[in-house]
């Protein structure tokens, strides 16, 4: 239905309700946001990242999507996969790439790692490494823009795996009962760390087809198509704003490497990553520009600008020092020293 909806977008340019400037915006991130990844993926190969990380290469058009509907005020509530998200909220790429370095120049000064970027002055408010932990804080969050009258709005992402842990019914049947200004975002990438989505959860599409527990719209939309998430996620936005509460969105991806770094992804089918990569986000959205007569030279231009970028970026977090050693024990705990507890 989403790729349907969105060839008829393509098709009907005297409804271009999105305008070259965003579309273009949306070329931008989503080139960022693969150029950086991939650049993790190099340095972590050349022993420069510590440990593992998880990429969503593959899974670029929701970050960029959401991060271009998203106004100053709102809240990215991410998961351990979530430099992409931090990405798309402006975050620099020296900042991410610093930080999965180890480096002092790090968005949190080399003592979050890959899967605890946080961002407060960009609207990031934490990557969360334990599975379904960050739906009842962006509630939170929703109550105290609600409380406030801001119209601001909490964002929240997670995969597909979440919607089988207790915290997801949870945020969803709190959020509908106070109509939150809240949008939960699952990035249904087809499996749950190692396991296919449908082999463990009783209906097809496990986010969408239980929002009507919750008295919620069913939206599965094409994860892949950054022009059918802006969209839905614009729709989403009005309706929190207009204090008609959360909306559950279904956003149909795939990752193109395993779980982690640590992850061969052998347990996918032959062929399934190739039928995939025929779709790849930023394949379809090139595309998709050049149908709006958009001149190739304009995307190459944007292509080799983020190249410059993040190569730079790439030698400033290798020149920078390590953090030093007088802030281990420096935010911490919430008065930002240790002593009191000793």
């Amino acid at each position: 239905m989403a790729k349907k909806t969105a060839e008829a977008t393509v098709l009907d340019r005297s409804n271009d309700d999105i305008g070259e400037a965003v579309r273009l915006e949306l070329y931008r991130k989503q080139q960022v946001i693969r150029q950086a990844e991939q650049r993790a993926y190099d340095l972590f190969l050349q022993n420069l990242v510590k440990g593992t990380s998880h990429l969503s290469l593959g899974q670029e058009a929701i970050a960029a999507a959401f991060g271009t509907a998203m106004r100053p005020g709102d809240l990215s509530f991410c998961t351990y996969r979530g430099h992409a998200h931090t990405l798309a909220r402006g975050v620099s790429v020296e900042s991410v790439l610093g930080e999965l370095m180890q480096r002092d120049n790090g968005l949190m000064r080399g003592k979050g790692g890959s899967m605890h970027l946080t961002s407060v002055e960009h609207g990031v408010m934490g990557s969360y490494a334990i599975i379904g932990a960050h739906l009842p804080i962006a509630c939170g969050a929703a109550l105290t823009a609600q409380y406030k009258g801001t119209g601001d709005v909490a964002v929240c992402f997670f995969g597909d795996g979440t919607t089988n842990i207790g915290a997801f019914h949870e945020a969803l049947n709190f959020a509908a009962i106070w109509k939150l200004p809240v949008v939960f975002v699952c990035e249904n990438n087809l499996y749950m760390e190692y396991t296919a989505i449908h082999e463990v959860t009783a209906v097809k599409h496990p986010a969408a087809d239980r929002a009507a527990a919750y008295g919620l719209e069913r939206i599965v939309v094409d994860g892949n198509d950054a022009d059918a998430v802006y969209r839905t996620a614009q729709a989403a936005f009005a309706k929190a704003r207009a204090g008609d509460g959360p909306s559950l969105i279904e956003c149909l991806t795939y990752r193109h490497s395993g779980h982690s770094r640590a992850d061969p992804a052998k347990y996918r089918p032959e062929g399934e990553l190739e039928r995939w990569k025929e779709r790849d986000p930023i394949k379809v959205y090139r595309e998709r520009l050049k149908s709006f007569g958009i001149a190739e030279s304009v995307m190459t231009s944007i292509d080799q600008e983020v190249a410059r970028m993040v190569d730079a970026a790439t030698e400033a977090c290798k020149a920078a020092p390590m953090p030093p050693e007088d802030i281990l024990f420096t935010d911490v705990y919430a008065d930002g020293g240790w002593a009191w507890r000793n």
